[in-house]
C-alpha cells in the first residue's frame, strides 16, 4: 500500500541495531497531517490526496485559504502538498494521517530542498579536479576546456560555475529504522535533503524491490 506524509527534518543522530551495528539516522518530525481535499478524475481530471501540515496564524491566511481548510474542519496550514499515488478510497476529508501509517522496515523516498550554497566554481559544484598550483601554471581552479575548435561555441549542459543547491531533489529507497508514535517521529536510515527544520515529503518508494 502506498503511503505519504509531510514533516520537518530535525537533524541526524545514531541508533544501535540489535546485533550491535551503529546506524546513522535522520529524525523527521511528522505531526498529524490533515486531509484537506480529495481530487478525482470526474471533477479534477486526475486523482490525488491533498495534505496540510503545521498550523499557522489566522491573520496570515486570506479568505479563500480559510474557506478551503474550513471544509476539512481544521485551521489554516503552513504547508500543503498533493500525493497522486495514494488510494483516495482510503481517505476522507478531515482525516488525520499519522506516523503510525508507516512501520519499521518500510522503504521510502524522501524529497526536500537542498541547502543553498550560492555561486560556486566547478571544483565544489561538479567535483572536478584542479590543475597544478605551481607558479608556471595558468590553470588552477578554472573549468578547463570549453569544447572543440569547431563548432565554435560552448555546448549546452557544459559543466560550469553557477548557483549550487537550493533545488528540490529526492533520495530514494531509504529504510525506516524506527517509528516513535508518541513523539510523532520517523527515524530514517541515512541522510535526507535540506537543512534543519526544512520541510520534507516522505512517501513509499516507487522503485522498492
Amino acid at each position: 500500500m502506498t503511503k505519504g506524509i509531510l514533516g520537518r527534518k530535525i537533524g541526524m543522530t545514531q541508533v544501535f541495531a540489535e546485533n550491535g551495528d551503529l546506524i546513522p539516522v535522520t529524525v523527521i518530525e511528522a505531526s498529524p497531517n490533515i486531509v484537506l481535499q480529495k481530487k478525482s478524475v470526474e471533477t479534477d481530471g486526475y486523482e490525488s490526496i491533498q495534505l496540510g501540515f503545521e498550523d499557522k496564524r489566522e491573520k496570515l491566511s486570506n479568505k479563500p485559504a480559510k474557506g478551503h481548510v474550513a471544509k476539512a474542519g481544521t485551521t489554516p496550514k503552513r504547508f500543503i502538498r498533493e500525493f497522486r499515488s495514494l488510494n483516495i478510497a482510503e481517505y476522507e476529508v478531515g482525516q488525520e494521517v499519522k506516523v503510525e501509517s508507516f512501520t519499521e522496515g518500510d522503504i521510502v523516498d524522501v524529497s526536500g530542498v537542498t541547502k543553498g550554497k550560492g555561486f560556486q566554481g566547478v571544483i565544489k559544484r561538479h567535483n572536478q579536479s584542479r590543475g597544478p598550483m605551481a607558479h608556471g601554471s595558468r590553470y588552477h581552479r578554472r573549468p578547463g576546456s570549453m569544447g572543440p575548435v569547431a563548432p565554435n561555441r560552448v555546448f549546452k549542459q557544459k559543466k560550469l560555475p553557477g548557483q549550487m543547491g537550493g533545488s528540490m531533489i529526492t533520495i530514494q529507497n531509504l529504510e525506516i529504522v524506527k517509528v516513535d508514535a508518541d513523539r510523532n517521529l520517523l527515524l530514517v536510515k541515512g541522510n535526507v535533503p535540506g537543512s534543519r527544520k526544512a520541510l520534507v515529503v516522505v512517501k513509499s518508494a516507487i522503485k522498492a524491490n
